[in-house]
């Protein structure tokens, strides 16, 4: 099969050299503004529209535009496509399908969610047996080194975000990573494989930016270790997710996950709880997952046929749950106990909606964290 790329950065190179092992696989044009990167560079997009030879093309370039315009004209010039690009994914993932299916074309997307983690394809098969009644996960490996790098060597939040930017795990505007942006795609994608659904991102998401190092000692002191968790559910045709902090007992395997490892669990009736746990980014193993989805496509391998027909209601009254809500001034409200430690006030709630949440919080710029009942 003769391929088109994207973008020639580090995703982009990296299938690139993995493409470069196999028999069954040529890279013909790699779409670059720097044609001295590459012998095979274009920096014409409609060379490789207009190439009836490439049957795919790998979209490696990030963003909404032109990813989005890139990938339609792929798809409405029969070509197959695979994308490693959350954010274009999460927002026209129903349009992608469509245009894929008219086309009789293949839209594969699994490097999208936890890099080189098969836990897409896992959530597929799962789903193709029996239905699922959660999942949840460290989805982004930017956020869990600077809370891991907080909790082990005890420095502050700003230390540990430069510390991750001078290794290259964060972006000089870190934002889409710590404020939740990232993992709200991941869970709008793999709620579409888990619930045959396409959501958007109207549920709560709480930026981890405001924990510091006072509140990572206080909850180590508690048996706790925090972790920014992005997770759904569904009942009937409503649906509940979030992104936040979760605190998980030390003896969880979440609470045990270091560095800029990723870890994914879904939870079903006869399975229990699976977990997918690797490197959540990167280079080689975001690539490898991109070559699986080519050559998938190449031999048309499904694990379960996508569908997002299904319509939900985002609700804040599913489920309750217990969390701890930090500030520096005492909050009204029936908690279950108040504990105060230095100039702060942690507040623990007794199990209470998202909606009771959202009122006791009101937008203003508390620590938010869920206490997380795991197996463990």
């Amino acid at each position: 099969m003769k391929i088109a790329i994207l973008g020639f950065g580090t995703v982009g190179s990296g299938v690139y050299e993995i493409a470069k092992t196999l028999k069954n696989i040529e890279v013909k044009k790699v779409l670059e503004k720097d044609l001295s990167k590459i012998n095979i560079a274009t920096d014409s997009y409609d060379e490789i529209i207009n190439d009836k030879e490439i049957e795919l093309v790998v979209e490696c370039m990030g963003g909404l535009h032109p990813a989005y315009e890139f990938i339609m004209k792929a798809l409405q010039n029969k070509k197959s496509v695979v994308s490693a690009n959350k954010a274009v994914i999460a927002k026209y993932l129903d349009e992608f399908l469509k245009t894929a299916k008219e086309n009789n074309v293949e839209f594969r997307f699994e490097a999208s969610v936890g890099g080189g983690i098969p836990c897409l394809a896992g959530i597929q098969k799962i789903h193709r047996i029996e239905n699922i009644d959660k999942f949840y996960g460290i989805f982004n490996g930017t956020s869990n080194f600077i809370l891991d790098n907080m909790y082990r060597f005890e420095n502050e939040f700003v230390t540990s975000l430069k510390t991750a930017q001078k290794l290259g795990y964060a972006e000089v505007d870190p934002s889409a990573d710590i404020d939740g942006y990232d993992v709200t795609n991941k869970v709008i994608i793999s709620f579409a494989l888990a619930y045959d659904g396409f959501i958007k991102n109207e549920f709560p998401c709480f930026t981890m930016r405001n924990i510091t190092k006072e509140d990572i000692l206080y909850f180590k002191k508690q048996g706790f270790v925090a972790k920014y968790i992005g997770e759904a559910t569904t009942k009937g045709n409503k649906y509940e997710a979030s992104v936040m902090l979760n605190l998980f007992p030390i003896n969880a395997l979440e609470a045990n996950v270091l560095s800029n490892y990723n870890i994914v669990t879904v939870q079903s009736h006869t399975m229990g709880e699976v977990k997918f746990y690797g490197q959540g980014a990167g280079k080689l193993p975001t690539a490898n997952a991109i070559i699986q989805d080519i050559l998938d496509a190449q031999t048309k391998i499904s694990f379960n046929p996508i569908s997002i027909e299904k319509k939900y209601t985002y609700s804040s009254n599913l489920f309750k749950h217990k969390y701890v809500i930090r500030s520096n001034e005492e909050l009204k409200g029936n908690f279950e106990k108040l504990d105060k430690n230095g100039n702060n006030l942690y507040h623990y709630t007794k199990e209470i909606t998202q909606t009771d949440l959202l009122k006791l919080v009101e937008e203003k710029d508390y620590l938010v964290v869920k206490l997380n009942e795991v197996l463990v």
